[in-house]
Order: structure tokens, then sequence, then C-alpha cells
């Protein structure tokens, strides 16, 4: 499976990583306990089996055009169905015409995960597995009811195969990416 995501800014980024910390501080699940070097606060806008060929550069190109997105955090709630906790990302404008241009370029893609679609998509921050709704008071507590503002400012794609990722902007955190080398 290949997902492409949204990247937080540092300063959201550090506060997600604040309440990750705090849930496993406290005994709660929590994504702090995953440490693998590719876990980071992240939006998912879809999810396929693969990438088609030449994709990895046209989403390049939008996302370059269209980061960073402004981004305010809402409530956490406890999602059906697979039971994450969850931010709630409070769905602007620009991040619903975003999410529904990924879409677009994705068309020829196979196995389109529906959770992702456009009308079907609640967008959010992940901040633990398997939660129980028992314990949701607690972790919102945890939070503190805080609404961190901040931006999605980079993309990437996620390889669940291999857990590799591969940037999907030109500029990352660390500076320019080379993807003339990816691409040719």
């Amino acid at each position: 499976m290949r997902t492409v995501e949204l990247v937080c800014s540092p300063g959201l980024e550090v506060a997600v990583r604040a309440v990750w910390s705090r849930l496993a501080a406290v005994g709660l699940p929590s994504l702090a306990r995953n440490v693998h070097p590719t876990n980071r606060p992240h939006l998912t806008l879809a999810a396929v089996d693969d990438l088609p060929p030449g994709v990895e550069h046209r989403l390049a190109e939008l996302f370059d055009a269209a980061l960073p997105v402004p981004v305010t955090l809402d409530r956490v709630v406890v999602l059906d169905g697979s039971a994450p906790l969850v931010w709630l990302v409070r769905p602007t404008p620009e991040l619903t015409s975003l999410h529904a241009a990924v879409w677009d370029v994705l068309a020829g893609a196979e196995g389109h995960r529906p959770w992702h679609a456009p009308g079907v998509w609640v967008p959010h921050l992940s901040l633990a597995l398997r939660f129980r709704d028992a314990d949701l008071r607690l972790a919102r507590a945890v939070t503190g009811g805080q609404r961190p503002v901040g931006d999605f400012d980079s993309a990437r794609s996620y390889d669940g195969t291999g857990r590799t990722v591969t940037p999907l902007t030109r500029v990352d955190q660390d500076g320019p990416a080379r993807l003339d080398r990816e691409w040719g």
C-alpha cells in the first residue's frame, strides 16, 4: 500500500508529539511508542495499492503549488470502526480542494481505500491506535482542550511494504529534495 500524506510544520509537529508523549506518560496507548523513523504526525489524503508511473512527479508539482496549507486542529475523538484516537482537522476550502486534486491525480491507481474518498474522508491526525472509548475522557484531559494551529508544509508518500517514505515536495524540512534523481 502507498499513501499520500501531508506533513505538519515543525511547530505543529511539536504540539502533536507533545500530546503523544503525555498520553504515553499516563499509560494510555500512544503513537509515541512507535519509534520507527518514518513515524511522524501526518494527514493521509489517499491510500492506494501502488502509485502509477509518473504520479509522484505530478503530485510533487501539485504540492509545490499548493503548500503550505494552514491548519487548525479541533476535537479529540475515537473514530468508529478501527478505534484510533485522533485529533480532527478543521477542513478548509484550501485543504478540501487539495484533497480532491490528489484524488484526481490518483484516478488511474488501483486499490483506492474508500474511507479517504472525497465526501467520506474525515481529516485527522492520529494520536493512538486501538483506543478504547472508556479512556476518551482522560485523553481529552491530557490534550488540555488545545486547538493548535500551524501548516501542512510538505508532502510524502509512505510505502507500507518497505516502510519507507518518498518526499512529494521539492523542498522539505531538510532542504531541497533532489526529485530529478528519482524521476530522471
